[in-house]
C-alpha cells in the first residue's frame, strides 16, 4: 500500500469509527462503563465476547490501576499448528524432563515476525484490520511450505528459516509494520534478522548433546498449518516472575491477597527482601489487586501463560512429507531417556559416596509443613497466654515447644514443624527405608525445623538410635532472606540434646554461628555454601555405598549441588526460584572420574492438599 493511500485509509477508517463504535464497546457503554475503562477491558480480553469483558471488569472492580492509561504490548508471531506443533510440544516436555527448564520453555513454539510494541486500547481494532488485510494481500505469495534447518551452539538450539521463505515472511512483517504504524499510530518494528524457531536457549553446555538428539526426532517437514497470530501482555509486569495458584487462599490479614486455584500472580523478585520467609508479595493477574500470599500455595508459571491471544490469519499450509532417520539416530526415542553408549559404564565403577540434600523451604505443597507457613507470620501470638506460656491453639500446632534457656519468643524467627510436617518427614524416611537406603552421616542447618526434619527422617529410617545429627551452621540459608534482618537465635546444641534430639555434641562445625552475618551478599552466601559442602564431603570417608543426608533450606538446592557437579553459581537475579519443601536431589560421586553427577532420587515426591480452618458455629449453627 502506498504511503498516500495508507494515510487516506487511516483518515477514512478513523472517521468511520468515530460514527460507528464496535458492538462490544457499545454494549459496555450501555451498561454504564466509562469508555476508557470499557476499552481497557476489551483489550485485556482480546475483544472476544461481551461476557469476557464484563467478567474482567467485575474482577478488577478494586484494581487501583483501573483508571491508569497504560496500554498493552503486542507482538506478531508465526505459530505452527497441527502435527508439527504436537511434536514441538512433546520436545518441550521431554527436554524439560531430561535437562531441566531453559528460557525456551517460557514461551510456546513460534517465529517472531514483529517484536513487542505498544498500542492504545482504542486503536487495537485497527491492528486486527491491518493483520487481516495484509494477510489477504499476501495469501498468494506465501510458499506451500517453510524450510526449516536445525542449528545448534553451546547455548542455543533451534530451526533457522531458509532464506527464500524467510524473505517472504519478512516482507509480510514489513507490510504489517508499515500499515499498523500508520493506522494505529504505534511504532511497530519488524524482525529483519535471521528468522528462527527456538527449541532451547540458555541451557547448560553439558545438555547440548541430549537436546540435539531430542531435536533430531522432530520432522521439520511434518504437516503443519502456520498462522500469524497477534498476542498481548501487560507492559507493567514484563520483568516479573509469574506464579500459578495451586490452592485457594482466603486472606487472614488486611494486607494479604485473595487467590483462587489457577490464578496467576506477578511477583517482582527485587521486592521480596523484606517479606517474611515463606511469603511473597505480588499482584493478581485476575483482579489487579496486590498483597501477601503464602508461597507454598503456588508454583512457577511460564511467561506466556498470562498473554492474551487476539487474532490470527492462516499463512502457510505444509503438506506431510516423507521423513527418514539415519541409522545413527534410530535408537533415539523422544518419550524415553536418550541412550549414549559412550556414557555407559559398569555399575561397580559408578558409586562410592552419595549425597542426599533435603530442602526445607516450603514453597510448593509437597511435604513437611512449618507452623508459620500454615498459621501465618503471627503464629506464636496465637499460642501464648497472657503470662507468656505456650498452649496448643490448633491440633496442627506441636503439643509442646522444646525448652530453651532464653525467651520463648525466639521461636518466632526459628519456627518448628507443624504436626503434619512431622508426619510428612517421617513418611519420607519410611520411603527411603523401603528403598533400602542406608544413611551413614547426617548434617543439618541449626534451624529448629531442619533439626526436626532430620530427626523424623531418621526415625522413619529406623536409624535414630544409630546415627546422630551433626549441626552445621554453614548450612543455614541465605541470611538476606531473613525477615528480621538478623541471624535467628537458634537453640544451642546442649538444649537440643536435652530436648531429646539425637545430636552429635562432639561435632564442631566448619562455620561457627558467629560467622553468619546478617544480610550477607549473594557472593558471600555462594562462597559459604560451596566451601561447606566440599568440607562435608571431604570429611566423610566412603563406606561402600555410604550416604550423607543433608537437611538445609530452599536455597540449598542450587547452592550445594552446583559446586559439586562443577557448575558455576546462578545469577543472583535468577536465584529466587520456587523450590519444593523437603524436595530431594540426589548426587553421586564417580570415583574413577573424580567428579559428581545428579541422578534420580530414590523415592517419589509427596503431594497433598490444603485444608482450611473450620468453625462449627459459622458452618452449622449460624445462618
Amino acid at each position: 500500500m502506498a504511503v498516500a493511500e495508507t494515510q487516506l485509509y487511516a483518515k477514512v477508517s478513523n472517521k468511520h469509527r468515530s460514527k460507528s463504535t464496535s458492538v462490544l464497546l457499545e454494549s459496555l457503554l450501555a451498561k454504564g462503563f466509562p469508555a476508557h475503562i470499557a476499552q481497557k477491558a476489551l483489550a485485556a480480553t482480546g475483544q472476544k465476547t461481551i461476557e469476557d469483558a464484563a467478567k474482567w471488569l467485575h474482577a478488577h472492580c478494586n484494581d487501583p490501576s483501573l483508571d491508569d492509561p497504560i496500554p498493552q504490548e503486542y507482538a506478531l508471531y508465526l505459530c505452527p499448528t497441527g502435527r508439527l506443533h504436537n511434536h514441538l510440544q512433546e520436545f518441550w516436555k521431554e527436554s524439560k524432563r531430561q535437562c531441566g527448564k531453559n528460557r525456551a520453555h517460557e514461551i510456546f513454539p513460534h517465529i517472531t515476525l514483529c517484536d513487542f510494541f505498544t498500542c492504545e486500547d482504542q486503536k487495537v481494532e485497527l491492528l486486527y484490520d491491518t493483520l487481516k488485510r495484509v494477510g489477504d494481500s499476501f495469501s498468494q505469495c506465501f510458499p506451500p511450505s517453510i524450510s526449516l534447518s536445525l542449528h545448534s551452539s553451546a547455548s542455543y538450539l533451534g530451526f533457522f528459516i531458509g532464506d527464500n521463505h524467510a524473505n517472504i515472511l519478512k516482507e509480510f512483517a514489513v507490510a504489517f509494520s508499515s500499515e499498523a504504524s500508520a493506522l494505529a499510530d504505534c511504532h511497530v518494528k519488524p524482525c529483519l534478522k535471521q528468522l528462527h524457531l527456538t527449541l532451547a536457549h540458555k541451557f547448560y553446555p553439558h545438555h547440548q548433546k541430549t537436546l540435539e538428539q531430542l531435536a533430531k526426532c522432530i520432522n521439520p517437514g511434518e504437516s503443519c498449518q502456520w498462522v500469524a497470530a497477534l498476542y498481548s501482555r501487560d507492559i507493567r509486569f514484563v520483568h516479573y516472575q509469574r506464579l500459578r495458584a495451586l490452592f485457594q487462599y482466603k486472606p487472614q490479614n488486611i494486607d494479604e491477597l485473595m487467590i483462587n486455584t489457577g490464578d496467576f500472580i506477578y511477583v517482582d523478585p527485587t521486592q521480596q527482601s523484606d517479606v517474611s520467609e515463606g511469603w511473597v508479595i505480588g499482584t493478581s493477574h485476575r483482579t489487579g489487586c496486590r498483597g501477601f500470599l503464602p508461597e507454598n500455595y503456588t508454583e512457577r508459571a511460564n511467561e506466556s501463560d498470562t498473554w492474551v491471544k487476539h487474532r490470527q490469519v492462516a499463512v502457510v499450509s505444509t503438506a506431510s512429507r516423507f521423513f527418514t532417520q539415519n541409522q545413527n539416530e534410530s535408537n533415539v526415542k523422544l518419550n524415553g531417556e536418550v541412550h549414549n553408549p559412550r556414557m555407559s559404564r559398569s555399575v561397580t565403577n559408578v558409586l562410592s559416596l552419595q549425597v542426599i540434600v533435603f530442602l526445607h523451604f516450603l514453597s510448593l505443597p509437597e511435604a513437611c509443613e512449618r507452623v508459620d507457613q500454615v498459621f501465618g507470620k503471627s503464629w506464636l501470638q496465637q499460642c501464648l497466654t497472657a503470662d507468656g506460656k505456650y498452649y496448643r491453639a490448633d491440633l496442627n500446632f506441636p503439643s509442646t515447644l522444646p525448652k530453651r534457656q532464653d525467651n520463648v519468643k525466639h521461636f518466632e524467627n526459628d519456627p518448628p514443624l507443624s504436626c503434619c510436617g512431622v508426619f510428612q518427614s517421617r513418611l519420607i524416611g519410611e520411603a527411603l527405608l523401603d528403598q533400602e537406603v542406608t544413611v551413614s552421616y547426617v548434617y543439618s542447618s541449626p534451624a529448629l525445623r531442619c533439626i526436626q526434619t532430620a530427626q523424623h527422617v531418621l526415625q522413619g529410617l529406623k536409624l535414630d538410635q544409630k546415627v546422630k545429627i551433626r549441626v552445621e551452621p554453614g548450612l543455614f540459608e541465605w541470611t538476606k532472606w531473613e525477615a528480621s534482618r538478623v541471624v535467628p537465635d537458634f537453640m544451642t546444641v546442649t538444649e537440643l540434646a536435652e530436648a531429646s534430639y539425637r545430636i552429635d555434641t562432639s561435632y564442631r562445625g566448619n562455620f561457627p554461628l558467629s560467622s553468619l552475618v546478617p544480610s550477607e551478599s549473594y557472593e558471600e552466601y555462594v562462597s559459604r555454601s560451596s566451601a561447606v559442602i566440599k568440607q562435608i564431603v571431604t570429611a566423610c570417608p566412603s563406606k561402600g555405598k555410604g550416604i550423607i543426608l543433608i537437611v538445609g533450606h530452599g536455597s540449598s538446592l542450587a547452592s550445594f549441588t552446583r559446586p559439586l557437579i562443577g557448575l558455576p553459581a546462578r545469577d543472583s537475579n535468577d536465584f529466587a526460584q520456587l523450590i519444593p519443601s523437603l524436595g530431594m536431589c540426589f548426587c553421586e560421586e564417580i570415583k574413577e572420574e573424580n567428579k559428581w553427577q545428579m541422578v534420580n532420587p530414590p523415592v517419589k515426591t509427596l503431594t497433598h492438599g490444603a485444608n482450611a480452618a473450620f468453625n462449627w458455629r459459622n458452618g452449622i449453627v449460624e445462618d
